[in-house]
């Protein structure tokens, strides 16, 4: 066996030592090592909103100011129902707003009374009434809605009823014809641009998921 084949043997001993003895120095822990690290907090899902323990929810204060009264009444509604969500409402108060205005337009609130207080719903049938009592009809086309923004909240903790009023500015054409056919009220061939402000209520926490609408106005 010459010099190169023993020297060969000799390093490769020497590897087969020092790898054993890294794998058992590996393989232990000692007293005083540093636990693992905990995993970062991450926010937590709670619906489609991010909302982190203890932090700001920004489901509340993406609508309005952190520290008013609105928002510690938004607060106190979803306490009484954790599922509520803001966001979601205003999504909901869209769709019922352009419903509920076209009805009127076209003279068909029975479709929508389920969705009004009965005073709402009386002082809008009146005015339908007077339109049919002048022999009017009404078009309408509904062209879309430039804003809804949230302008208050209050919450009756007594009786659990919460109330959010809303902003919407809106755009139709819409126009009276007499019974000849002569347009006596509006344009059929101009926009109009609309501004309300309705309130919504609702018992938080009930089984009826559909909020009324109480009052209306400019």
């Amino acid at each position: 066996m010459n010099n190169n084949v023993i020297s060969l043997l000799v390093l490769a001993g020497i590897a087969i030592f020092l790898i054993l003895r890294l794998k058992s120095v590996l393989g232990t822990r000692e007293g005083f090592e540093k636990p693992p690290l905990p995993a970062p907090q991450t926010a937590t899902r709670k619906g489609k909103f991010e909302v982190i323990e203890g932090g700001v929810d920004r489901d509340i204060a993406d609508h309005v100011p952190e520290d008013s009264d609105a928002a510690r009444a938004l607060a106190a509604m979803k306490q009484a129902e954790p599922s509520f969500s803001v966001s979601e409402f205003l999504s909901g108060a869209r769709g019922a707003y352009e419903m509920i205005l076209m009805a009127f337009e076209k003279g068909d609130l029975g479709s929508v009374k389920p969705f009004m207080s009965s005073d709402v719903y009386e002082t809008l049938e009146e005015v339908v009434e007077a339109r049919n009592a002048r022999g009017l009809t009404v078009t309408a086309e509904f062209m879309g809605i430039r804003e809804v923004s949230l302008q208050g909240a209050e919450f009756d903790r007594s009786s659990t009823e919460g109330e959010v009023t809303v902003r919407f500015a809106s755009e139709l054409i819409s126009a009276a014809r007499d019974a000849a056919g002569e347009v006596v009220e509006g344009n059929p061939n101009e926009v109009r641009r609309q501004r309300d402000v309705w309130t919504f209520a609702r018992k938080m926490g009930s089984n009826d998921p559909n909020w009324q609408l109480v009052a209306t106005g400019e």
